[in-house]
């Protein structure tokens, strides 16, 4: 939903009455996944999509409804693999969508809070599914009809919860998987003691360290700025920390990298990349980042290098389990060797693991197999009766 904060900002100011749709749940290759949404305003203007275009006249239709009965539902729309090609979309699939008359306020700021280049984001909001939601299981189902909204929880970072499910231990369970979600950037929906909750992930913008402004770094910065990555790069050589040779940077930093640690906010969000080839600089760097528990740690060099470069970072007071997080040699391995080429590794790797991935090629993945959804489930919401 942050891509849509200027909207949301717009209509409010024209006062508009803002009703939402969001994906909770997917089966199969679903169009979009859990998070898309579709805001939609009592005088008919829409913005963002929960399925690219396949079903977006039904949902609205739905967040009026919902604006005039006050309450909230989740509705199970199936969709055709013709429908997708259709609007121009690969494949169809299955997906759950919440439907509710009015879009949260908690949901609101904290797509505000977590947009832009030094977000003050990172919570995570929790709504409790309407009884009646469909479960985890793939097939038809008849919508209900909804109830009124229920209180949202907001899970944050550090581990705070405001709000409560009533029970300690559901509570801890709860913040676990809130951080699990902002640490991946993806919402999802879990069952909790019976209940369906639905988890909005609203994580801070990622960001990217680089130590050594050589020419991997050129390339590096600018996959990671087209990710939507913030970066920083950090050199002690004025001449190579210029905008000329980094135009997409969001700041430059002259200086030794553990000495400007503090005024960054160098922190368990971060990726830092370590390439500057000189120990002098770049160890000082490992050390600042391993201590901090930043969430990706890579350096440059030979494995020859490398090891060297371990004994001297444990002589220097690095902990060994610290050093077993340390990815060195950077990168995974695609063949190639040209700057670009060895950026691109670099941030395969970083992306990879952000969201768990293998690293395999994709016809070598293996996944446990979902049942895909009954070939009855229609096109639009299954009526009652």
């Amino acid at each position: 939903m942050k891509e849509l904060v200027d909207t949301i900002a717009a209509w409010r100011a024209d006062s508009a009455e803002i009703g939402r749709a969001v994906v909770v749940r997917t089966f199969g290759s679903a169009p979009r996944p859990e998070g898309a949404v579709m805001l939609a305003t009592a005088d008919g203007r829409i913005a963002g999509s929960v399925s690219g275009g396949c079903v977006e006249g039904a949902a609205f239709e739905e967040i009026q409804r919902a604006r005039t009965t006050g309450r909230s539902r989740v509705i199970r729309y199936g969709i055709s693999d013709q429908q997708a090609w259709d609007v121009g979309l690969a494949c169809g699939g299955t997906i759950d969508v919440l439907v509710e008359p009015a879009l949260r306020e908690a949901a609101e700021a904290a797509a505000r809070a977590a947009t832009g280049v030094g977000a003050t984001g990172g919570r995570a909001v929790v709504t409790p599914l309407p009884a009646g939601s469909p479960g985890p299981e793939a097939g038809p189902h008849a919508p209900g009809e909804g109830e009124p909204p229920a209180p949202v929880l907001v899970a944050w970072e550090d581990g705070r919860l405001d709000g409560s499910l009533g029970d300690p231990s559901l509570d801890a369970a709860l913040v676990r998987l809130a951080i699990e979600s902002l640490a991946s950037g993806t919402s999802r929906t879990v069952e909790l003691a019976g209940r369906s909750l639905f988890i909005e992930a609203f994580p801070t913008q990622p960001r990217l360290i680089v130590v050594g402004a050589g020419q991997v770094a050129i390339p590096l910065v600018a996959i990671a700025h087209a990710l939507g990555y913030e970066t920083i790069v950090i050199d002690g050589r004025p001449a190579f920390a210029t905008r000329e040779r980094f135009p997409d940077v969001d700041r430059l930093v002259v200086g030794w990298p553990d000495e400007v640690a503090d005024s960054i906010g160098l922190g368990p969000s971060d990726a830092v990349a370590v390439l500057s080839h000189d120990a002098k600089f770049d160890e000082p760097a490992l050390l600042a980042a391993l201590a901090r528990g930043c969430r990706y740690v890579g350096a440059i060099g030979s494995r020859k290098k490398v090891a060297d470069m371990r004994e001297r970072l444990l002589a220097a007071g690095a902990r060994r389990e610290a050093l077993d997080r340390l990815r060195s040699p950077v990168g995974l391995d695609l063949g190639g060797r040209a700057p670009a080429e060895i950026a691109l590794s670099i941030m395969a790797e970083i992306v990879a693991l952000r969201y768990g991935g293998t690293g395999l090629a994709m016809r070598e993945k293996t996944r446990p197999k979902v049942d895909p959804p009954s070939p009855t489930v229609p096109s639009a919401p299954v009526s009652g009766g």
